[in-house]
């Protein structure tokens, strides 16, 4: 009898060993699918010129918007807006730049004219006005009046008809409770709307990167320059702007005067205040009757800068991350292994904007929040030779199973960090997650091999390190599989 036992088990053991190994091809067979090579060619689509940047709102990222779902669709994945519909649309103005314009230092008594150049030197305003003004130029530090802080850069200081030149952020830096008292006056919105209401004409940002997350504002002409350009108008002031923007952030004090000089900047663009965006988001439906229920979701923003004054194709931020997790679609969708859970991907627009698709969705969301198991967002990973899982150690038993899938069949350096509140101004779409309640974590590359180019006419596919993203797309595939079918864990 014992033997008869002994007889059966082992044959149970073999049948449960060969179902193993049949799992384990089919899992791999999938794995190999996915290939540097076929992500190098989707990035290359998205930043081709024909997206024109695939600015939020834009066509060129509405076009950019219907060759996801298009991909989605062929993949299998259903629309997760309606039977029909991959779109889940929201309110976007944006503008149009039609020329690179010009920032000129006017002569003046301890100056000759002297034209500055696109793109070394400086970087039309996203959304600035048409026109041309000229004026004197005034340091107005952060541009912050905060009543409730004690602290007002405009004290004293007479801006009408003058062109300011202005910092970003806030002179704050701590990560505490006293930052969310400054958050409100960190936005780029905030700083231009009150340099305006205050009569200032124009604006010079120490900021010379494209970003769509300003205002358009009537008649109000700025301008993004960089650092040198700044030290070159305190010249002649007995001030230098580096010792200058160092003593207001380290005394927390304001230190702005009129400088000695005078700037005439020039723009042209067009506004679009009716132009709208969208969410692209499919769906994998579980295959499981009671784990279907609960859903796993992966996001990455779609949109990049556009072209202000040309082209910036944005193939690091973030078209890595959007390949990324359309390649992991297509390999879930066609694994031989499906998901029990379901996994939704969601591919962003407006983040540039000032995170507006993320907060259309966790406003207007299409799965019940408390049904999602956690959410992880993609930013700028295509650059580098290792991987890493932000807030992965507060979340150890999905971090069990990125770790073990990298250890298994990856073999890339492979770290994680704890979760932190972050009390300032939320930068990604994974911070607006956090903030509406949802268990978020973050991949991201570590290891930076090739010179990172942000909001830049650099952001080109020759920036990115192929191999990382098949890397970091197969280790999606086979962490979230995995955790899709654990019936057993508990996630949360």
């Amino acid at each position: 009898m014992a033997s008869r036992f002994l007889s059966v088990l082992f044959l149970c053991l073999v049948v449960a060993n060969v179902y193993a190994q049949d799992q384990e091809k089919v899992l791999l067979k999938t794995f190999h699918s996915i290939s540097s090579n076929d992500l190098l060619n989707y990035d290359t689509e998205l930043t081709s010129a024909k997206y024109g940047g695939r600015l939020s709102g834009s066509p060129g990222y509405l076009n950019a918007a219907k060759w996801v779902a298009e991909k989605l669709k062929l993949a299998g994945l259903k629309p997760g807006i309606s039977d029909s519909s991959f779109f889940q649309y929201f309110p976007n103005a944006y503008s149009q730049i039609l020329t690179p314009g010009t920032v000129t230092l006017l002569a003046g008594k301890s100056n000759p004219r002297k034209e500055y150049h696109f793109p070394d030197d400086f970087y039309p305003g996203s959304n600035t006005a048409s026109g041309k003004v000229s004026g004197e130029v005034v340091y107005v530090g952060f541009g912050i009046t905060a009543p409730n802080l004690g602290y007002d850069d405009y004290k004293n200081l007479d801006v009408k008809g003058k062109i300011v030149l202005m910092e970003t952020g806030v002179p704050y830096g701590g990560n505490d409770s006293l930052q969310l008292k400054w958050e409100p006056y960190s936005y780029h919105r905030y700083k231009f709307q009150h340099a305006q209401e205050l009569g200032a004409i124009g604006l010079l940002y120490v900021s010379k990167i494209a970003n769509p997350n300003t205002s358009f504002l009537k008649g109000f002409v700025y301008a993004h320059i960089g650092e040198p350009v700044a030290e070159e108008l305190f010249a002649g002031s007995g001030k230098k702007y580096a010792e200058t923007r160092a003593f207001i952030t380290k005394s927390m004090k304001p230190n702005s005067f009129a400088l000695d000089k005078k700037v005439q900047i020039t723009a042209s663009s067009k506004y679009f205040p009716d132009g709208k965006s969208c969410n692209v988001i499919g769906i994998i439906e579980g295959s499981d009757p009671v784990l279907k229920n609960e859903a796993i979701v992966l996001g990455a923003h779609l949109d990049a800068v556009g072209s202000p004054g040309c082209l910036f194709p944005g193939a690091l931020d973030n078209g890595s991350g959007s390949c990324d997790i359309l390649a992991a679609a297509e390999a879930l969708a066609s694994s031989g292994i499906k998901p029990a859970r379901t996994v939704i991907f969601i591919f962003f627009g407006g983040e540039e904007c000032g995170l507006f698709g993320s907060k259309k969705y966790v406003e207007s969301p299409i799965w019940p929040k408390e049904k999602v198991v956690f959410m992880i967002n993609l930013d700028m990973i295509g650059n580098g030779t290792g991987l890493f899982l932000a807030n992965g150690k507060s979340h150890p038993a999905i971090l069990n199973y990125f770790s073990d899938s990298n250890k298994k069949y990856i073999h890339r350096d492979f770290d994680a960090s704890e979760a932190r509140i972050s009390y300032g101004r939320p930068r990604t779409d994974g911070a607006i997650f956090e903030k509406a309640g949802y268990q978020t974590l973050h991949l991201y590359t570590s290891g930076t091999v090739k010179t990172v180019y942000y909001h830049h006419p650099l952001d080109n596919v020759d920036g990115l390190t192929p191999e990382i993203m098949e890397d970091a797309a197969k280790l999606l595939y086979l962490s979230v599989l995995g955790i899709a079918n654990d019936g057993t864990t508990v996630f949360k």
